[in-house]
């Protein structure tokens, strides 16, 4: 019933730039929390940052602190993450996810979402 879709990964040399987008589909996508994960091959997937269903609070794991920013637009159903100074360390598959359960739980745990996109590619060459 809902479907998130990532597109804007690609390939840029490190200090670039990109800028993810999730286009949702069902239920309501401003009553949901929405998060970006990644995973890299042979690593486990990782938080990288979330944001509320009214986009008043965001959460970032420390890594990308002050080179990401998430934000939301629920006129457009879309959620981005726009993503500068991008390292080598930051090459992986990013996946949309939202959250409807309501929980008090921490925003980085995965398995408090929903429902999850297909992921898109992002490789940053050094």
């Amino acid at each position: 019933q809902v479907q998130l879709v990532e597109s804007g990964g690609g390939l840029v040399q490190a200090g670039g730039s990109l800028r993810l987008s999730c286009a949702f589909s069902g239920r309501t996508f401003s009553s949901a929390t929405m998060g970006w994960f990644r995973q890299a091959p042979g690593k486990e997937r990782e938080f990288v940052v979330a944001i509320s269903w009214g986009g008043s609070r965001t959460d970032y794991t420390d890594s990308v602190k002050g080179r990401f920013a998430i934000s939301r637009d629920n006129a457009k159903n879309t959620v981005y993450l726009q993503m500068n100074s991008l390292k080598p360390e930051d090459t992986a598959v990013y996946y949309c996810a939202a959250r409807f359960s309501g929980s008090v739980a921490s925003v980085s745990s995965p398995i408090t979402y929903n429902a999850w996109g297909q992921g898109t590619q992002v490789t940053v060459s050094s």
